[in-house]
């Protein structure tokens, strides 16, 4: 059980068992936008497949301690971190994704903006960054507190949108700032003075499909925010002859991020990195 109070003084833990701030930073991110994700992480092969990549590359390189999941949401990566046999602390600024990772049978949620926390130095195990680095205006700074914050030579795993040219008004909507390559995300993590151990595309097949649905109907002023129900129909697996061509190459992409075999392209980016000893 790690001890919430010692590391972050910050922190006092409210009256429904969540951890909270005495600050409140603003953060980039729609404010339905946790309540939009629950509706669709159950059923979505997007959401089940970020979670199988991110495991299989938590256990090829594995933390030395707990995992605290900054940006957490409603805790779809915490819960699969924690069915996985790891420990985990969420850390979610919303109030309404902490409540639903709590819901979800979190332990231990702290809802507020890492920053706010007031974390010692060298107090963090290691931190998972799903989907984060993309909203924030001050990506190496911020990723540089992150080094601050952990134990020497503790691990960093992220996930982030891939490829500038996939652009679209979802990004604008969510929040983004930019979308990254492999080689964007490694200058970024070294830059804050982490040492890259294993990046690679994931979501070999969305690319095309990317562009060709969202990022050029953008373009041409043909594409608007996605209703709940097209979203939700977009993260179904396909039927038919097209679901086991998906699930082939799904699988392809997990034994990849086992074996440490980088992928060439796709519609997001995985890392993992270290702090400095």
């Amino acid at each position: 059980m790690v001890n919430i109070a010692k590391i972050a003084p910050n922190l006092h833990r409210g009256d429904d068992g969540i951890w909270v701030a005495r600050t409140r930073s603003p953060v980039s991110y729609p404010q339905e936008g946790n309540l939009r994700c629950l509706e669709i992480e159950e059923a979505s092969f997007w959401f089940r497949h970020r979670n199988a990549c991110i495991l299989a590359a938590t256990r090829a390189l594995p933390p030395g301690g707990v995992i605290f999941d900054v940006g957490g949401g409603n805790g779809m990566v915490s819960l699969a971190l924690h069915r996985a046999g790891f420990d985990v602390v969420l850390v979610e600024p919303g109030p309404e994704g902490a409540r639903n990772a709590q819901a979800r049978g979190i332990e231990t949620v702290v809802c507020c903006a890492l920053e706010d926390a007031g974390v010692r130095p060298h107090a963090l195990p290691a931190v998972g960054l799903f989907d984060v680095l993309e909203h924030l205006e001050d990506e190496v700074g911020f990723m540089q507190e992150v080094a601050r914050l952990l134990r020497p030579g503790g691990r960093v795993y992220l996930t982030c949108p891939a490829y500038g040219f996939l652009w679209s008004v979802e990004d604008d909507y969510a929040g983004h700032r930019r979308r990254y390559t492999r080689r964007s995300l490694g200058a970024t993590l070294r830059s804050a003075g982490f040492s890259v151990e294993f990046s690679t595309y994931v979501f070999s097949l969305l690319p095309l499909p990317i562009f060709l649905m969202r990022a050029l109907p953008s373009r041409i002023g043909l594409r608007s925010i996605a209703s709940r129900q097209q979203e939700a129909r977009e993260h179904r697996r396909p039927p038919g002859l097209l679901a086991g061509l998906l699930n082939g190459v799904l699988a392809g992409e997990l034994e990849a991020i086992r074996r440490r075999v980088a992928l060439p392209f796709g519609g997001s980016c995985l890392a993992v990195a270290r702090a400095p000893t």
